[in-house]
């Protein structure tokens, strides 16, 4: 028991690097990137918690999946997953790069914030891969509770038009989010939504991103 501790505290010490190149070098560089998603991405937390649901027929949202989680989900025949973390020499996008490819499942990368309002060509963009994604797909953040609770309100509201009522529980503490922390600020862009269309009249959400959506005067709002 006691040696198998030190392997572990071992594995931690040497898994900090968090940066690789744009692929393992060798299996040596894999096995700390392992080590690195399993003890300083937290991934240690997901391997029985997945915060996966399916939201609507061959659509899933979720949390970082770890390697052989990829490996389920294909069998379970997911041909698309995106990374809201973004692309980049991660450890986590990396493993998760080498799993799909093995598989035979598309990744795609689109990099969004937990606690700002993104540019509105990120978000323009969501919904155009949303529209595009060969289904089932699969989208997530880190822990599938913020930017994928967002991510699956717009699609909800795009995709389903939804009501803004019924897309906001995608982002609540049946996901781990907690709307009173920074990450509040993507429960405040939903609710800008919903009052520029009780004051309009329906306004579609793409029409809403591309002309009434301001970044900046959401987050001053929101800090006040």
């Amino acid at each position: 028991m006691f040696k198998k501790l030190v392997c572990v505290v071992k594995d931690v010490q040497r898994s900090k690097r968090p940066e690789f190149g744009s692929e393992f070098a060798n299996d040596d560089d894999r096995q700390l990137a392992l080590a690195h998603l399993r003890y300083h991405d937290h991934g240690i937390l997901r391997g029985r918690w997945t915060n996966l649901e399916e939201i609507s027929k061959g659509v899933w949202r979720s949390n970082q999946p770890n390697p052989a989680q990829i490996a389920h989900y294909a069998k379970t025949g997911v041909k698309t997953i995106l990374s809201l973390r973004g692309a980049g020499n991660s450890s986590h996008y990396l493993l998760e790069k080498e799993a799909c490819a093995a598989h035979g499942i598309e990744l795609l990368g689109l990099g969004l914030s937990a606690k700002k309002a993104a540019p509105k060509e990120l978000y323009l963009a969501l919904l155009d891969l949303f529209e595009t994604m060969e289904r089932p797909f699969l989208f997530h953040c880190k822990s599938g509770a913020d930017r994928t609770g967002l991510a699956a309100a717009f699609y909800l509201l795009h995709m389903e038009n939804a009501l803004p009522s019924v897309a906001r529980k995608q982002l609540s503490l049946k996901y781990v989010h907690i709307r009173w922390l920074k990450s509040g600020i993507l429960d405040h862009i939903l609710e800008v939504y919903r009052a520029d269309i009780k004051q309009s009249g329906p306004i579609p959400l793409r029409h809403w991103l591309e002309h009434n959506y301001d970044a900046a005067q959401i987050t001053r709002s929101f800090q006040q």
